[in-house]
């Protein structure tokens, strides 16, 4: 599994994000290295495929599922929390793309 953080200089909720996606890996036992990804300018978001800071990606992919066909940007992000938006990823999104990414559907193939 590849987790990418990225965020740019600044960003008052990439710490806060840091810290939570650690938390979140170390309470599911994954132990892996979240790449911190620095992004801080529009070019460097579309190349890295930002959806705004702070972003994290699993195995190449956003952890949202609904916004993966959203076009790249640089700025700050947005998540939809329990009381409204917030700056911060919730902590179930992450674990669910976590989850996700450990257990990837089997697909078999027919004859």
């Amino acid at each position: 599994m590849h987790i990418r953080l990225l965020t740019f200089k600044g960003c008052p909720s990439g710490p806060r994000t840091a810290e939570v996606l650690n938390q979140v890996l170390e309470e599911e036992g994954v132990a892996v290295p979240v790449e911190m990804v620095d992004v801080p300018d529009l070019e460097s978001a579309l190349r890295e495929r930002s959806l705004g800071s702070p972003s994290i990606q699993i195995d190449g992919a956003d952890i949202e599922l609904s916004r993966r066909d959203d076009q790249p940007c640089h700025g700050c992000r947005l998540y939809m929390g329990a009381n409204g938006p917030t700056g911060l990823p919730p902590q179930e999104l992450i674990r669910e793309a976590i989850r996700r990414a450990r257990c990837p559907k089997i697909t078999i193939p027919f004859p």
